[in-house]
């Protein structure tokens, strides 16, 4: 039980990489704080991962917005006292040309993935300060890392690289007050996020192909990428900050 009496927020909660690592916190003894844009969904992933209501608070709103941060870092102080970790989870993802960018779509991925992120963790700094530190692990990407010209993504891309700068910048700012931060950075993940701009036909049909793309054989599911989150929030990674682990099934690591 490495998370036994500790507290816990999550953006994106509810569904995919956030719900899974959601489940697994509240099974390793930790109280859960989630966010997500859609209420309804939201109470229905808290009562599936945690039936009684004792364990899991939902707090909806678009992550874009400093308010929803800053909201959900409270409703994880209000109902269960403090907050030890923030996983920073919440993103958007639809590969556009770059010719065919809008100004709209870049708007879309720097708000959402880059200004709620800084904002969250902000908002979680301060609590855990009062808190004698914590631990942050944000959900950055692969496509951050190496581009990939099946699925064309340069706004999207662009966010993520400040993401990963962030976790960089605010290692250092924030060890003084005992808060490590951290980050994962997927490759192809099986997560409702393809459902948002391709048809369920299409999704059966079109992941599949990704398969070989990862040196390893095959796409990553949530439980791959929770995994490596709760190992960077917990005690096992206390001298670990600063760093972007790749989750991503041997991509960045060259090509067979």
């Amino acid at each position: 039980m490495r998370f036994e009496g500790k507290v816990v927020a999550i953006t994106g909660g509810g569904s995919g990489i956030g719900k899974e690592a959601a489940a697994r916190f509240l099974a390793e003894g930790a109280k859960v704080a989630i966010n997500g844009r859609n209420l309804k969904k939201l109470e229905e992933a808290a009562r599936e991962i945690d039936p009684s209501g004792k364990n899991v608070v939902a707090s909806a709103g678009d992550i874009a917005e400093p308010a929803t941060g800053a909201a959900l870092v409270d409703a994880a102080v209000s109902r269960f006292g403090k907050l030890d970790v923030l996983v920073n989870n919440a993103g958007v993802f639809n590969p556009k040309p770059f010719l065919d960018l809008t100004e709209a779509d870049y708007d879309w991925y720097l708000a959402t993935i880059l200004k709620g992120k800084f904002f969250t963790a902000q908002a979680a700094a301060k609590a855990m300060t009062k808190n004698s530190g914590g631990a942050i692990v944000q959900t950055g990407s692969m496509w951050a890392i190496q581009a990939i010209g099946a699925t064309p993504s340069a706004a999207y891309s662009a966010a993520n690289a400040g993401v990963h700068a962030m976790v960089r910048n605010l290692a250092i700012e924030l060890a003084p007050r005992k808060i490590r931060i951290n980050a994962v950075a997927p490759a192809v993940v099986e997560t409702p996020v393809y459902n948002t701009f391709l048809s369920d036909v299409q999704v059966k049909e079109v992941l599949p192909t990704f398969d070989a793309f990862h040196p390893l054989g095959r796409n990553g599911q949530p439980r791959d990428v929770a995994e490596a989150i709760l190992f960077l929030a917990s005690e096992s990674a206390s001298w670990i900050t600063g760093v972007v682990l790749p989750v991503d099934g041997g991509v960045t690591a060259g090509r067979q």
